[in-house]
């Protein structure tokens, strides 16, 4: 989401279509790898189940108190008013590469979505309706962020700005690990 934000600030959102078509490749491939291997645990061994929810839940409530003990020293700078020639290919493979090696993402899917599968019914047409869900989800918000990317620029410029920001993330990824946990 960072990612589609900032490159809707620096070149456009015309352009960061490309990263987010390879985004969201990356990401489905991230759901269906973490549905289809923590299924087939959930079937063999179900308390498997149980330390992965912990581990990401875990992870997840770390990655939120980082952000929250952030002093926002990332503030973004102002960017220059030309944009820079970057080719729509390497848009596409830098949100791919973003989507498949993110940790929390993939921490996400498999503490997420195991629960939403039913082993009784098909597995297939299950996965393929959260993956559509999860990919709509995705596209819409990156398409938010990015076109929204201009007008934050002045907003996130200041350190306090980006406090907040990163202090309402960080209690809404506590939220989301406590869920997980009580879940």
């Amino acid at each position: 989401m960072t990612l589609a934000l900032t490159l809707g600030m620096s070149v456009g959102l015309r352009k960061t279509f490309w990263m987010m078509y390879g985004e969201l490749l990356g990401v489905g491939l991230v759901a269906v790898a973490a549905v289809a291997g923590v299924s087939a645990l959930m079937l063999s061994y179900p308390s498997i189940f149980v330390v992965f929810k912990i581990l990401g839940a875990s992870y997840l409530a770390w990655v939120a108190l980082g952000l929250w003990q952030n002093k926002g020293k990332l503030a973004i700078a102002d960017i220059a008013s030309e944009q820079p020639s970057v080719s729509g290919r390497s848009l596409f493979i830098q949100g791919f590469i973003t989507a498949i090696a993110n940790p929390k993402g993939w921490a996400f899917m498999v503490s997420l979505l195991p629960p939403f599968i039913n082993p009784e019914q098909s597995i297939v047409v299950q996965m393929s309706l959260l993956v559509a869900i999860i990919l709509l989800s995705e596209f819409v918000c990156m398409c938010l962020y990015a076109s929204g990317g201009k007008g934050l620029v002045k907003y996130l410029a200041v350190s306090q700005n980006v406090r907040f920001v990163n202090r309402i993330s960080s209690v809404l990824m506590f939220a989301v690990a406590v869920w997980l946990l009580l879940g």
